[in-house]
């Protein structure tokens, strides 16, 4: 088959609803801050009625979903594979996707509204998750599109489709499918917990993966290293290509046998929303469109940067811009 497609992202469909809040306010309903806490779709609806009259900005997402989005708006022709509620919610999300030209294979069950993410974001910028899956729980084998994955050169996935039996199935199945299909399949581990609880079958799949992307702390909580260095080395075992981002500090990257550092670049922290999205799918644009790592990883560096200064996952200048003017300094 004629892979006329970059990159098929594969995870959850989620709003995410992101509300600016005094500090107090995480902890006055039950949060720890700097939290990702994972809810039933009841538990979701009094979070929804008690913050109903508050102000606040929505934007289609999910992490892998986020990762995708910034590939298309770099011009990365790519698509995505989730599942959506029959509401106004999905209706929303699935505009967006065709707004921007990102192919969305995206059933609208009745089960469950479309999931959301609440993002609190305190004056510190950090930011606290209150996540439903809602009808992205029901992802399961049946919502792969094997074509879709042929059609594509990669397949990108989150460890957050870890957290349900029925989507760590469609997981596997996906990978088995990318292996008959000579696509290629990259995987970000997406949070600590997911390693902690997931990790045998986190495994099958970086056993089968092209790259990884993590943070340090996911890096070590995944070798049981003491320090990243030795995390690092640990993980250059297990995959033949790998990213560890390492924040303010900048990231590693380990691509074809060869180690590079890249730079963090400047940051005025508002929010960290969706910053390691970001990074991924700018790594993957500038990797499977320059071929060459450490231009996909400055590309990545910055774009990450311009993301912690501003409020939401979704970059609010042109990210094609960006690119333009990187490319130019870089030369």
């Amino acid at each position: 088959m004629i892979k006329d497609l970059q990159l098929c992202g594969l995870g959850n469909g989620l709003v995410d609803l992101l509300y600016p809040v005094a500090e107090g306010v995480v902890e006055s309903i039950g949060l720890k801050k700097g939290e990702m806490r994972l809810v039933e779709s009841d538990k979701q609806k009094e979070v929804v009625a008690k913050f109903a009259n508050h102000k606040h900005s929505r934007c289609s997402g999910g992490s892998a979903a986020n990762s995708v989005i910034a590939f298309s708006q770099l011009g990365g022709k790519a698509a995505y594979k989730t599942v959506l509620g029959n509401d106004e919610l999905g209706a929303f999300y699935a505009s967006e996707f065709e707004n921007m030209g990102i192919i969305l294979k995206a059933e609208h069950i009745e089960e469950d509204p479309t999931g959301t993410c609440f993002v609190f974001i305190t004056p510190d910028s950090e930011r606290t998750m209150h996540t439903s899956l809602g009808a992205t729980g029901h992802f399961s084998t049946k919502h792969i599109h094997e074509d879709l994955i042929a059609r594509s050169e990669w397949l990108y996935t989150e460890g957050y489709k870890f957290t349900h039996p029925l989507s760590t199935e469609a997981l596997f199945l996906a990978v088995e499918y990318a292996k008959k299909h000579n696509t290629k399949v990259a995987l970000t581990f997406s949070d600590v917990f997911v390693i902690d609880l997931f990790k045998d079958n986190l495994q099958k799949v970086v056993r089968n993966c092209d790259l990884i992307f993590c943070n340090e702390n996911e890096a070590m909580a995944y070798t049981g290293a003491s320090n990243v260095e030795d995390a690092f080395e640990e993980l250059k075992k297990e995959v033949p290509n790998l990213v560890v981002t390492l924040g303010a500090k900048g990231s590693k990257v380990f691509w074809e046998g060869e180690y590079y550092e890249i730079p963090s670049y400047p940051a005025s922290p508002i929010d960290t929303t969706g910053a390691g999205d970001m990074f991924a799918g700018c790594f993957m644009y500038g990797i499977i469109t320059l071929k060459d790592p450490v231009r996909a990883g400055h590309l990545a560096s910055l774009a990450a940067a311009k993301i912690v200064s501003q409020i939401g996952a979704r970059y609010s200048g042109e990210l094609k811009d960006l690119f333009n003017d990187l490319m130019k300094e870089l030369k």
